[in-house]
């Protein structure tokens, strides 16, 4: 991309409204780029010079003459090549750290702006409206379902107890969701560790420019995971698959752990934005040319939970400006919540085409024995569940203080009310 096409990047950065911020990154990494392949053109004739000396030292030898000077200009040579060798050892050090650095390109469909410029492309259900809904950290606690003050006791804030019928809530959502993507939608469901090493986290996009929202485990250079992406798309991480494996999907559900260190103060009360949440995710392994109607099939899959879930919804395209370092296009999942008055982001489903791909090499083989190329990933949330426990609580709580649950859940939680 900065070789090829640094007009295209430059042109995307401009659409994310970050090339004034990224401009001297991208200078610097064209010119090191240059310098990178002049260095290992000197070395490539350096050694060319060494082996032609070498072959005339032994010429001289064989006549029975001094080589010397050769042996002199040889051993010069060779200093020579040395000191290129680590010149380009650290031109290539520093450029693959300003790579990392640098975001996806967003596609063409992706309106340019930030989060002003995101759009509505379809909707689902009737928001709840009325001033008498109670928010869900009330309702929560009054039914014995979230004891927000004994997680704060034993963690800190932004960490949940979840008790009683609230517990089952959250092990019914994880069945639930699970069932239906791993049944019906025909993903691999996947158990993976909640611990990942660097090399994941800079596959997959986190590191290095999101470490300080990140838990380091202290002496490992090992996190837990912000997300069950990490380790489903490492899966694959340095391997080839074969074209007839594609797409390959899986499933997930994990606990998550983010810091949040930016978000200081926003959404501070009940479940909105905690360092601790479970999430069922969504992984696709897909060719480049599908990647587009992929994208649309998985957002689908996560809708289909919201629909289960009753829950009214809107699918949310995020401006360039809006969408994430390592995305391309990206839908967000907003469910209203009435007791809060806002819409919630529950999910995001992106296409990362091949931005991932290259970072952890994950490559396929195509079927006509052509050379192989990186695959494009995709994920999604199917779904992030303290937003969607908020979003029941609010939307289908009845006049006498209980909460009525959606018949697909109820199956799973053994009651069809919360009281």
């Amino acid at each position: 991309m900065v070789r090829e096409h640094i007009d295209a990047l430059r042109a995307g950065m401009r659409r994310r409204g970050a090339l004034d911020a990224l401009s001297p990154t991208i200078e610097r990494a064209v010119a090191l780029d240059k310098s990178r392949r002049e260095t290992i053109q000197a070395v490539e004739e350096r050694k060319a010079a060494r082996n032609v000396v070498s072959q005339q030292v032994g010429q001289r030898k064989r006549a029975g003459e001094s080589a010397d000077d050769l042996q002199q200009q040889s051993r010069e040579l060779g200093d020579e090549i040395a000191r290129l060798d680590r010149e380009l050892a650290e031109t290539e050090t520093e450029l693959s750290a300003i790579l990392l650095e640098l975001p996806n390109v967003t596609l063409d469909e992706v309106p340019a702006g930030g989060e002003e410029s995101n759009k509505v492309v379809r909707t689902w259900g009737t928001p709840r409206e009325g001033a008498r809904v109670q928010p869900h950290w009330e309702i929560g606690a009054r039914l014995g379902l979230v004891d927000f003050e004994r997680g704060a006791k034993i963690s800190g804030s932004g960490f949940i107890v979840f008790r009683r019928n609230g517990a089952r809530f959250v092990r019914s959502l994880m069945n639930l969701m699970l069932d239906v993507h791993a049944g019906a939608h025909g993903y691999e469901e996947t158990w993976v560790p909640v611990v990942v090493n660097r090399a994941s986290m800079i596959g997959t996009g986190q590191l290095p420019k999101f470490e300080d929202d990140m838990y380091a485990l202290k002496g490992d250079d090992a996190f837990l995971i912000p997300t069950a992406e990490v380790p489903l798309t490492n899966l694959y991480r340095d391997e080839v698959l074969p074209e007839s494996e594609l797409p390959k999907a899986l499933a997930a559900y994990s606990p998550c752990f983010r810091r949040e260190a930016g978000a200081a103060g926003k959404d501070t009360r009940g479940l909105l934005r905690v360092h601790e949440f479970d999430k069922v995710e969504l992984v696709r392994f897909v060719t480049p040319e599908t990647s587009g109607e992929q994208l649309e099939l998985l957002t689908a899959h996560a809708e289909t939970i919201l629909q289960l879930l009753e829950l009214p919804y809107r699918v949310v395209r995020l401006a360039s400006g809006d969408t994430g370092f390592a995305s391309a296009h990206t839908y967000d999942l907003e469910v209203y919540a009435a007791g809060v008055g806002k819409w919630l982001e529950v999910s995001s489903c992106s296409n990362f085409t091949d931005f991932q791909a290259r970072r952890a090499n994950i490559r396929y083989k195509p079927a006509d024995g052509g050379k192989p190329r990186f695959v494009h990933t995709l994920n999604g949330s199917g779904l992030a569940f303290p937003r969607i426990i908020a979003s029941i609580l609010e939307h289908h709580q009845q006049e006498d203080g209980s909460v009525r649950v959606p018949a697909a859940l109820s199956k799973y939680l053994g009651a069809e009310r919360l009281t």
